[in-house]
């Protein structure tokens, strides 16, 4: 059974702030390297402005190249939450109205991918950590109805237009097999399954191997990533991507994110990249499959021995070189698959 391996653009994204590359010319990437589908997320790209005006000729143009050169486009995958501060809706009228404001903006992404081609769609119900820093169970069971409605809603609809949605386990809240699969199950769609990405268990402190193995029966996709992982007592402190200590030099100002010049994005001060888990005792960060220290034989024997044979989108993310990254995650991600 031969692997069915693409990249998410994600992968390259970068390209396209410091190089000049498109979102077509990744496409082109992807083809030229063998990959038998890419994943769209939206970075880098200019789809959706903040009043939800849809850019209709960008996803004309994705699906007209990827059509062009031959490159299935497998999936859309959207960060989006459905919680809120408690500063932001203390009543359930406040909520709703936030709510039903998210749900209004998914879809116009997924009319989007929908005119792009692609059938699957993956949005968060939580992207990061819970609003308010809340990560407990008590809180998940408050929180619990409310992401339910929101797989439901965004499943009938994407079922309008004739695709599936998957639930990804993603940040520090609504992550972990179980929570995920208590909501896919809660839901009740036959359109719903699970983007299931074997890195980011790692971010609710589970051991990837264990989760993988009880959410691959309900994977409609899956994200392959390697995490270098460490003890926070022993890495130098950082500022920023959920990890904030006392002592920690503090950075620069935020940049106007949506006004980078592709100078201001070569000129900026690079990160460590790397992610706090939710227990707080150690730190992740990105790095090129195989060279991490996952049990990536494991994990790919897992996901073979499974049956699985959907789509498997590499997710690069480390602080390397992006190309690098993605070239020799493909490679080893293949050569370790030939042999479990």
């Amino acid at each position: 059974m031969a692997m069915n391996l693409g990249i998410s653009s994600y992968c390259l994204w970068t390209k396209m702030l410091t190089d000049g590359w498109t979102i077509l010319d990744i496409m082109d990437w992807a083809k030229e390297h063998e990959c038998t589908h890419m994943e769209i997320v939206p970075f880098g790209l200019r789809l959706v402005d903040k009043d939800l005006n849809a850019n209709h000729e960008l996803a004309k143009q994705i699906h007209d190249h990827a059509e062009e050169i031959g490159l299935h486009l497998s999936a859309f995958s959207l960060n989006a939450r459905f919680v809120f501060k408690e500063s932001e809706a203390s009543t359930d009228e406040e909520r709703r109205v936030l709510f039903d404001k998210e749900i209004l903006r998914v879809k116009t992404y997924m009319d989007l991918a929908h005119e792009m081609g692609i059938k699957k769609f993956r949005n968060d119900t939580c992207s990061g950590a819970q609003p308010d820093r809340i990560n407990t169970p008590e809180q998940f069971e408050k929180d619990f109805p409310w992401l339910v409605k929101a797989v439901q809603i965004l499943a009938d609809y994407a079922a309008t237009l004739g695709m599936s949605t998957t639930l990804e386990n993603h940040g520090l809240y609504v992550n972990g097999a179980d929570r995920i699969i208590r909501i896919l199950k809660a839901a009740d769609r036959p359109n719903v399954g699970l983007t299931v990405d074997v890195g980011n268990y790692l971010c609710v402190d589970q051991d990837p191997t264990v989760e993988v193995k009880k959410a691959v029966q309900y994977a409609d996709m899956i994200h392959l990533k390697d995490f270098y992982i460490r003890d926070v007592a022993k890495m130098y402190p950082q500022d920023g991507m959920y990890v904030t200590f006392p002592e920690a030099p503090k950075k620069a100002p935020a940049p106007d994110w949506n006004n980078m010049t592709q100078n201001d994005w070569k000129n900026l001060m690079p990160e460590f990249g790397y992610v706090g888990t939710a227990d707080g005792s150690r730190l992740l960060r990105g790095a090129i499959i195989g060279q991490g220290d996952m049990d990536m034989w494991k994990i790919i024997s897992i996901i073979k021995n499974s049956g699985y044979e959907k789509e498997i989108s590499l997710e690069f993310e480390g602080m390397e070189d992006c190309i690098a990254g993605a070239f020799y995650g493909l490679e080893m991600a293949k050569w370790i698959w030939d042999r479990v």
